[in-house]
């Protein structure tokens, strides 16, 4: 079997070269860390993750934390994190939790402080102070991706503007009945992503002297995304438009109307919030969060940090825009 010796051999450098391209510790040219590459590859060398944590006092993992696994954007978000950290030759471990007292207790005070990492990666989720002290006790990087965190670095985008600009979308085109499909004020704190979402929504209609602003909760899912819409959709006074907070809610809204006998945009306009890649079948119009870039982003900052720079503390804002696909329309 090749050793590190023999990588140095075929690459026509040093072994402490070999060590810091495949690291990713230190500095190597972009074109001698090819070479090195391509001369492990080629001779079969993969780096003991044992030695090089002995070496190191790296893991070379980064635990991510999530709410839920089996939604869109938590996976597009971790795909992101994924292709950063494999580029860099990082692993993830992957930790979900629940709104369970007693699982997110295991997860924050046994779990992650059981299995060393070198960093730590949280996405949308609502942590209280001693879960967001716990994480800080860790003595690693951490960077929540959206979610209230005033004790984190966090990455966000500006969910009250996003609300804003899906709704003003909607006013310039001439709707007043407008619905929104998310967080319910019960269900959604303020300063969450749906209760940002919402706020925005509630915000632009007050600005233009609409007082009644519909929400209709629902769970961020094309089911619940269908059935408020054909709540909504079955009134007397039905809305012309409606924005849901997610893609997915937004396509179970289409599938509703269409199985109402309505047509979208002509009898109802729609649009959702994410840049789901199912929406260009549904031709919806969209906020696109870039979910992908997110995790990427998120990734590289925390690898920033393990390299040597200084944290960034604070909030960064994350990118969006408004992709018009034909699911809104001026009203009849």
């Amino acid at each position: 079997m090749a050793g590190i010796d023999d990588v140095a051999r075929a690459a026509g450098v040093s072994t402490a070269t070999v060590s810091r391209a495949l690291s990713g510790r230190g500095p190597v040219s972009t074109a001698t860390r090819d070479r090195v590459l391509a001369a492990a590859d080629r001779l079969g060398y993969v780096v003991s993750a044992a030695a090089s944590s002995l070496a190191t006092g790296r893991t070379r993992a980064v635990g991510v934390v999530v709410p839920f696994l089996d939604r869109w954007f938590f996976s597009t978000v971790l795909a992101g994190i994924s292709d950063e950290l494999v580029r860099r030759g990082f692993d993830i471990t992957l930790y979900s939790v629940s709104s369970d007292p007693g699982e997110r207790r295991r997860v924050f005070d046994d779990h992650l402080r059981r299995r060393r990492i070198d960093g730590v990666i949280t996405i949308a989720l609502e942590l209280d102070a001693e879960e967001s002290t716990s994480l800080r006790g860790l003595g690693v990087p951490i960077v929540a991706i959206a979610g209230p965190n005033p004790l984190l670095t966090t990455l966000t985008v500006d969910d009250l503007a996003v609300g804003r600009l899906a709704t003003e979308h909607l006013l310039r085109l001439g709707h007043r009945r407008i619905a929104h499909i998310g967080a319910d004020a019960t269900t959604g704190a303020a300063s969450t992503v749906p209760g940002l979402r919402r706020r925005g929504f509630v915000d632009s209609l007050a600005e233009v002297g609409v007082a009644e602003a519909r929400v209709e909760p629902a769970d961020f899912t094309i089911e619940g995304g269908s059935l408020a819409a054909t709540r909504l959709l079955r009134e007397r006074e039905a809305p012309t438009a409606l924005f849901a907070a997610s893609d997915e809610m937004a396509i179970g809204a289409i599938l509703a109307a269409r199985e109402l006998g309505l047509h979208v945009p002509e009898d109802v306009s729609v649009i959702g919030v994410d840049g789901h890649e199912l929406g260009r079948w549904f031709g919806l119009t969209t906020v696109d969060q870039f979910a992908r870039g997110q995790g990427e982003r998120a990734a590289a900052a925390v690898l920033s940090e393990l390299d040597g720079a200084q944290p960034a503390h604070g909030r960064g804002t994350l990118p969006f825009e408004l992709v018009d696909r034909g699911s809104t329309a001026p009203p009849r």
